[in-house]
């Protein structure tokens, strides 16, 4: 086990590069990689680093030569051999061979794209702009990097004991979140917390306690580096991204109705069993679903991202029960904004009338909350997302209007396509 208060005291983590691998990434980043490898190889898309987090003024706090220095460890990065191997013969989701031998041809020469970096009112203006499956590979990266800054530039200033106190409180604190969660009968609760993680080692740590406290009940890790690491299930289905990518690509408003299924019907082609999970949200669940095919009834399940999780699950079961479908045959993941309170009243309100699952993120990976002056190691919410594809720009609506991404005119547009009508505001935690 890592002393990670010593190690950080002791190396201030110069024998820490951020990101340590290309698969320090979610498992999703890669499945969707290679259904756009696959599918869309030839567009161009534009990513863009979104601090919704005004008061953490990133550009006050962290060096740029720093951040310079991050970002290029990362390009340099290529897979390893072994990273080959474990991509290429380790049984994901029951299945081998996941990865194809032409994805992983190009997989394996690749290097990432360059970025572009620039400062604007106390924030990074950070973007990516290139080939599709090039370019999406650096968002979590990127995430990773940013949060990880952060978390460095506060701990820089501090002392040893006062170090190995601030870790001491965390570890008690996330046991005892782990404690709470023992007891429950059936529950499965996953590690998603790469992207706004405090750093690697401590996810890491984070995985490890989660694999001791909870056995079973933790089916596994996001995180590849991590999964391959500590022999655990890498886990993940797909995003926004890629239904936000399509909607940009089409050419009439009938086009972009269509496009979110499009989005399935590719990914049906490639992968079936647990691997058929829907998320509905970036345009709105209840349109969604109300306009959706008859053959995405019978796949195994949905994950919820926004709104009130409750409701976005209520409305899976009524779709599944119009659909001749057996909801508690279903799965429901939930993966927005989790916390401990959040996971025992899910599992327990929906015991019994679906399957669930929970991707815990950000207040399993970074949850500092309470353990320093200023509460300066609080998570906040930082996101990198595709804004354009071909030249066009992408639009996110979601279940939670504060979540909405694209110019207006354009929101306008997508609300009117899609039958999104008023929707409930609610604070974006995370």
């Amino acid at each position: 086990m890592v002393d990670i208060a010593t190690r950080v005291y002791n190396h201030k983590w110069k024998i820490d590069p951020i990101v340590r691998s290309l698969i320090d990434t979610d498992f999703y980043k890669l499945l969707m990689c290679q259904s756009v490898y696959r599918n869309k190889p030839d567009t161009t898309v534009a990513f863009s680093l979104i601090n919704r987090s005004k008061d953490i003024r990133l550009a006050e706090m962290v060096d740029e030569g720093e951040l310079r220095e991050q970002l290029d460890h990362v390009r340099s990065l290529s897979l390893s051999r072994g990273e080959s191997t474990w991509m290429r013969g380790n049984m994901f989701y029951g299945k081998r061979q996941m990865f194809r031998s032409d994805f992983m041809e190009w997989f394996e020469n690749l290097r990432l794209p360059a970025y572009h970096l620039e400062k604007h009112d106390g924030q990074y203006e950070l973007s990516f702009e290139g080939s599709w499956p090039e370019v999406m590979l650096w968002e979590i990266p990127a995430l990773a990097i940013l949060m990880e800054l952060r978390s460095r530039a506060v701990i820089n200033s501090m002392k040893k004991f006062e170090l190995q106190v601030l870790y001491a409180r965390a570890m008690t604190k996330l046991w005892e979140k782990i404690k709470r969660l023992q007891p429950l009968e059936g529950l499965k609760v996953a590690d998603f917390g790469t992207r706004r993680r405090h750093s690697y080692l401590w996810q890491d740590w984070c995985v490890q306690a989660m694999m001791e406290g909870l056995g079973d009940k933790f089916p596994g890790t996001s995180n590849c580096h991590i999964a391959m690491q500590r022999d655990l299930e890498a886990v993940g289905t797909n995003a926004h991204e890629l239904p936000m990518v399509y909607s940009a690509l089409a050419n009439t408003d009938e086009e972009l109705a269509q496009a979110p299924y499009d989005v399935l019907r590719d990914w049906q082609d490639e992968h079936d069993g647990n691997l058929r999970i829907i998320l509905p949200d970036t345009y709105g669940t209840k349109g969604f679903l109300d306009r959706a095919p008859d053959w995405l009834a019978g796949w195994t399940g949905i994950r919820i991202d926004s709104g009130d999780p409750a409701t976005g699950a209520e409305t899976a079961i009524d779709w599944w029960l119009s659909k001749g479908e057996d909801p508690t045959q279903k799965l429901v993941i939930f993966s927005d904004g989790l916390d401990t309170d959040k996971i025992i009243e899910l599992h327990q309100q929906f015991a019994g009338r679906v399957r669930t699952s929970f991707g815990w993120g950000t207040l399993l990976t970074n949850d500092f909350r309470g353990l320093t002056d200023g509460d300066s190691l609080a998570p906040f919410s930082l996101v990198c997302k595709a804004n354009s594809a071909n030249g066009k720009p992408t639009v996110k609506l979601s279940d939670n209007p504060n979540k909405a991404m694209g110019p207006d005119e354009e929101i306008a547009r997508y609300k009117r396509v899609f039958g999104v009508g008023v929707q409930e505001k609610m604070d974006v935690l995370v």
